[in-house]
């Protein structure tokens, strides 16, 4: 597999799922609507994507994006904001730099201590695609692999 980073956005909420599928979204840390979270593309994370492509939607992150979801939706224990004090505390370095290395898979989200490893979103500002919820991307709708496009749909959303 190429050396990029994915993220995930979960689109559809609790009905109807079966319990194989719960137990997927469990295990890629998507527990609730709206929210994302961000993975190495392996065979692993392919293979479960493949499992709950008709709840998710999910495509390569780039870098700004990245340092927009930890600056404004990155959350520690106790509701805390992860802010570029803790950052330089605790692991030397700013937003900018921890990007790089994310991004280059120099560092992992784990490394910042207590970072909850899933971001919450609200809903799109001006929405989801024409097409609706329950509809592909690929056919205008919003579920499924949109590759680099995701980027502006969690920049609405962040």
């Amino acid at each position: 597999m190429n050396k990029h980073r994915i993220v995930i956005v979960r689109i559809k909420g609790k009905g109807g799922l079966t319990k194989q599928l719960v137990k997927t979204l469990e295990l890629l840390r998507l527990y609730k609507k709206n929210n994302c979270v961000v993975v190495p593309n392996t065979l692993e994370f392919v293979g479960m994507l493949t499992k709950v492509k008709e709840v998710v939607t999910w495509g390569e992150l780039d870098e700004k994006t990245c340092k927009q979801l930890l600056e404004k939706r990155g959350k520690l224990p106790g509701k805390m904001r992860l802010d570029a004090n803790y950052l330089k505390d605790k692991c030397k370095t700013d937003f900018d730099a921890f990007t790089k290395d994310f991004m280059s898979f120099k560092k992992e989200l784990k490394d910042i201590p207590g970072l909850k490893l899933f971001f919450k979103l609200s809903p799109p500002v001006k929405g989801f695609e024409r097409k609706g919820v329950k509809v592909p991307y690929s056919l205008g709708g919003v579920l499924g692999y949109r590759k680099d496009k995701i980027n502006e749909l969690v920049l609405r959303m962040v």
